[in-house]
């Protein structure tokens, strides 16, 4: 069997992070650069993830080189549009962090002003229009954008308990546990065992929509394990606009990023 995921998406991983048995290795199919790594999975899983679209392959320990060539042939179609997606969204420059920046909230452009005095780092919306960010003299820009992330961190949290008590009800599911970190390649996971949902700090730049959507998705979860048609059936049901919210979200700009793997 095989699943696909697109990076970036809302997509859930399907598995565990377990200790890697061989070395990832690279295969070339149809000049598309694809990277293996076995493990002790049942299932091979296709993905492609940003910000350029890397081919990705996470194979049980028994697949072949070839088997997996195939599955890839089967899939080109689908690869290419993934990759076509990646390359025509927008991304923003790296932050400086200086004044004049243009930074988001909710989806809303703010404007960053920067203030320099002694004592404790803060930053607070000023006139509705601006991100006043008020740090020690000499503040590194990694500082800066430290206290940017710590206070995203604040806003996305002081949102997210109220969102979960809405939709518990609705959906006759309970969520044990949620934290908010970085993310490189998905908006949010789901731990289906620990029924713990972890959500993407960069959702706090994206219009709160966008948040109760990848919200609601990891919460199907916890009655569908799998990207099947039983789970888009319970996001029909549940929110009937989601593809609306989800097509907002992957046309919003993705922040830069090292891209590191």
């Amino acid at each position: 069997m095989i699943t696909n995921s697109a990076a970036g998406e809302g997509e859930v991983q399907l598995f565990q992070k377990v200790e890697l048995l061989t070395p990832a290795s690279i295969i070339t199919v149809n000049n598309i650069e694809v990277q293996i790594i076995r493990k002790p999975i049942k299932n091979l899983h296709l993905g492609v993830y940003p910000p350029n679209g890397r081919v990705r392959v996470a194979a049980p320990t028994h697949v072949t080189d070839e088997n997996v060539r195939l599955a890839v042939i089967s899939k080109l179609g689908w690869i290419k549009k993934q990759q076509a997606h990646f390359q025509s969204q927008p991304r923003q420059s790296q932050r400086e962090m200086v004044s004049g920046e243009s930074q988001y909230v909710w989806g809303k452009r703010y404007l960053l002003e920067v203030a320099e005095r002694p004592g404790k780092h803060s930053l607070v919306i000023k006139n509705n229009k601006k991100l006043l960010l008020t740090v020690n003299p000499n503040t590194t820009r990694a500082n800066r954008e430290l206290v940017l992330n710590e206070w995203y961190r604040t806003v996305l949290k002081e949102r997210i308990p109220d969102l979960i008590a809405k939709w518990e009800p609705i959906m006759g599911v309970t969520v044990a546990g949620w934290g908010v970190r970085k993310m490189k390649t998905k908006w949010g996971s789901c731990n289906i065992e620990a029924r713990r949902i972890w959500l993407n700090l960069e959702l706090a730049k994206k219009p709160v929509k966008c948040l109760e959507y990848i919200l609601v998705h990891e919460m199907v979860h916890l009655l569908e394990r799998r990207h099947n048609d039983q789970f888009r059936t319970h996001m029909d049901r549940f929110m009937p606009q989601w593809r609306w919210h989800q097509d907002m979200l992957n046309q919003s700009p993705l922040a830069h990023e090292d891209w590191e793997y």
